[in-house]
């Protein structure tokens, strides 16, 4: 599936509180020593955590990590977007996420620029060139908002084609999924690299809670093992590294081109995934 180098990457979301914004620190620490080839930093929805977004951002940057912060547009303009990707290059950033992102309750929709993906890729292409390699997102069980899966993966194929590089799956369980999502792309001309992304388990009504909103499916045979654990947080997360470091094993051995980790700002369920794998403190 990829020849070139793969790519080992570690998600955060920006602290609300400074006791968050301790425990985000010492959670990059410990995930630095492993070397991934870089964090992201999410960006709530219509810009609702811009300030802390790019505050973490700059943090970690001055700090020397490799980072690549999210941005979105919906609920953006194109001054708005300019002064974003202006502090981003000034500083030295050169990976991007880049996103539709979902627009909160009452917000109106911005910039009538900027309705898909692929209008913001296209417009960082044209203001910075090839400075930013731009990540996009991909949904190998289909986005909950689309008309189906041909409509999704047209949608897709439009964000490749903007100027994307490459792109992060949204988290999935079913390895068969992401591997008919990447064979439809290739077969729609996209040969970019396709990264999956994954979520470490240690909190079922969490995990249910997210998957339920963003369309991801848990199994039926999952969810009833996770249901049958009750409060026993320890055996879940026993069963989670089992269940979520064979499906990496499995799609390293398909060929994956890395793997994305969404950490709920944790470092012990990605480490602890990290260390079951067998990867080095320096992926290669």
């Amino acid at each position: 599936m990829s020849g070139t180098e793969r790519v080992f990457s570690f998600e955060f979301f920006p602290p609300k509180s400074e006791e968050a914004t301790q425990k985000l620190r010492a959670t990059r620490e410990r995930l630095a020593q492993v070397r991934p080839h870089f964090f992201s930093v999410t960006y709530g929805a219509g810009g609702s955590t811009r300030e802390g977004t790019v505050s973490t951002v700059l943090e970690m940057h001055s700090a020397g990590l490799p980072v690549a912060p999210h941005i979105s547009c919906i609920g953006s303009d194109e001054r708005s977007i300019r002064q974003l990707l202006q502090t981003y290059q000034q500083v030295g950033i050169r990976r991007l996420v880049a996103l539709r992102g979902d627009l909160p309750s009452g917000m109106a929709a911005g910039s009538a620029r900027f309705r898909y993906a692929s209008d913001l890729v296209e417009f960082v292409r044209e203001e910075t060139g090839r400075w930013f390699h731009i990540e996009v997102a991909a949904y190998p069980e289909v986005h909950p908002q689309s008309r189906g899966a041909s409509d999704d993966l047209a949608a897709f194929v439009r964000k490749m084609r903007a100027g994307a590089d490459s792109a992060i799956t949204q988290y999935f369980f079913g390895l068969e999924g992401y591997l008919r999502f990447v064979d439809d792309a290739r077969r729609a001309g996209v040969h970019e690299p396709i990264v999956p992304g994954i979520m470490p388990i240690t909190n079922f009504s969490q995990l249910a809670r997210f998957s339920d909103a963003c369309g991801a499916e848990i199994p039926r045979w999952m969810r009833r093992r996770l249901e049958s654990f009750g409060d026993d947080r320890a055996s879940i997360r026993a069963f989670g590294l089992d269940v979520v470091a064979s499906l990496c094993e499995r799609l390293l051995a398909q060929g994956a081109p890395g793997i994305h980790f969404y950490t709920m700002n944790l470092a012990e369920p990605t480490l602890a995934i990290w260390s079951r794998l067998g990867l080095p403190s320096a992926p290669s």
